[in-house]
């Protein structure tokens, strides 16, 4: 059985766990990528505030019809080249905890049916309401993660 409370809770106490965890970043070392390819903290953090929409988009489409269609979302060129330290971080928190409070709200209300509406998602066997965010809570632990190894790094090269 899943256990959407638990999951509700999670991501409605992620923020709570990742913003101090960002702000706990030393200034001269938030925009520091630990190599060409990898993000930085900043970007980590920039990148979480921005998905919350993109997964309301899609509970909204799995929500209007029987099973839709789902597009894996890439980071785009601009986003890998650096675009994301550019954007104003404390702009991009303040929104994170808007949009997280407003999806929270909203995963409150949802029938256990409409948990388990289901979708074909271009990447994965199987997908459902449940799966996506348990997938969104999983994938914010990974970037909280990276953020957590950037600040406790010892040596940079």
């Amino acid at each position: 059985m899943n256990n959407t409370t638990a999951l509700i809770s999670a991501l409605e106490t992620a923020p709570g766990v990742i913003i101090p965890l960002i702000r706990e970043v030393p200034p001269q070392i938030l925009k520091r990528r630990p190599s060409p390819a990898k993000w930085s903290a900043y970007e980590h953090a920039i990148h979480l505030s921005q998905s919350d929409i993109l997964f309301r988009d899609r509970l909204d489409l799995i929500s209007s019809m029987p099973e839709p269609y789902i597009e894996t979302k890439e980071n785009s060129p601009e986003e890998e080249a650096g675009s994301m330290l550019d954007v104003d971080l404390d702009e991009s928190l303040a929104r994170y905890v808007r949009e997280r409070t407003s999806l929270v709200a909203r995963l409150k209300q949802l029938s256990p049916d409409e948990w388990q509406k289901t979708a074909v998602h271009e990447a994965f066997d199987h997908y459902s309401v449940f799966i996506m965010f348990r997938h969104v809570l999983n994938h914010e632990m990974l970037h909280a993660y990276r953020i957590e190894e950037l600040l406790l790094k010892k040596d940079w090269d």
